[in-house]
């Protein structure tokens, strides 16, 4: 048997991929956040398969579920929200599966930093402007951020910089990026990216803190920063340009 590890997607359920449909369509048993992942998806499922919902779940508990298909040979398609790349905890399911020589393979799904942006409408590197992209999250009480990674020091670059999991930390966030930024650098956050209730506040770093507390955003946002977000006088790349050299062959 093997463990999948497979991206649902940002939220909108035909926004995983065709490997990943395909992948869970094939497996006798499939573990979900069923917090994050839309229960549409779950029609993917073959009719007689195992549902566990691990939402309330911890990584023992849902260890020994990956462990018990394991021992009955069953497939499990281990469905995370947005790509597994990306703050979704899969590094420590597979460190335990490892432990226990159980084979995994990984599905890559949409993050939501590419739904915001698709929503945004925007480009994330613009020629000229901004050719950098920064993943990151702010800490909080049950994890902190490893030396070196802090806003203030991340910032000094001037890079767009995307944050998960950093809503309810938006003054911390704006205070620490003011410096390097400016108050009139766009800003921009997109809640429940994809989805039917989707939000999304646009304003400056000097104000979108008002924003998304009028706008009660608290999770399940996605915070962006950056010139990129506002670029309108910028030169065209020159993947396209007419000066390129283009041999055929």
């Amino acid at each position: 048997m093997t463990v999948y590890f497979i991206g649902a997607g940002p939220g909108a359920a035909d926004l995983i991929t065709v490997r990943g449909a395909r992948t869970l369509a094939a497996c006798q048993v499939c573990l979900y956040a069923g917090s994050l992942v839309p229960r549409e998806l779950l029609a993917e499922c073959p009719p007689d398969a195992r549902l566990v919902d691990t939402a309330r779940s911890d990584l023992d508990e849902i260890t020994a579920e990956l462990l018990r298909a394991h021992e009955q040979g069953h497939d499990v398609a281990r469905l995370h929200s947005g790509d597994p790349s990306v703050f979704s905890a899969v590094a420590e399911q597979m460190r335990r599966l490892d432990a226990a020589q159980v084979p995994y393979e990984v599905v890559p799904g949409v993050p939501a930093s590419a739904a915001a942006a698709a929503s945004l409408k925007r480009e994330p590197t613009v020629p000229t402007v901004g050719q950098t992209v920064i993943l990151t999250r702010v800490a909080n009480r049950a994890t902190a951020m490893p030396e070196g990674e802090g806003l203030a020091t991340l910032g000094r670059g001037g890079a767009l910089i995307v944050l998960h999991l950093a809503a309810r930390y938006v003054d911390r966030v704006v205070a620490e990026l003011l410096p390097h930024y400016g108050a009139d650098c766009p800003a921009a956050v997109v809640a429940y990216a994809s989805r039917p209730e989707e939000l999304i506040i646009r304003g400056t770093l000097d104000e979108i803190a008002r924003q998304v507390k009028e706008a009660d955003v608290l999770r399940t946002a996605v915070i962006t920063v950056g010139r990129t977000l506002g670029a309108e006088q910028f030169r065209d790349s020159h993947l396209y340009s007419p000066e390129r050299e283009r041999h055929l062959r």
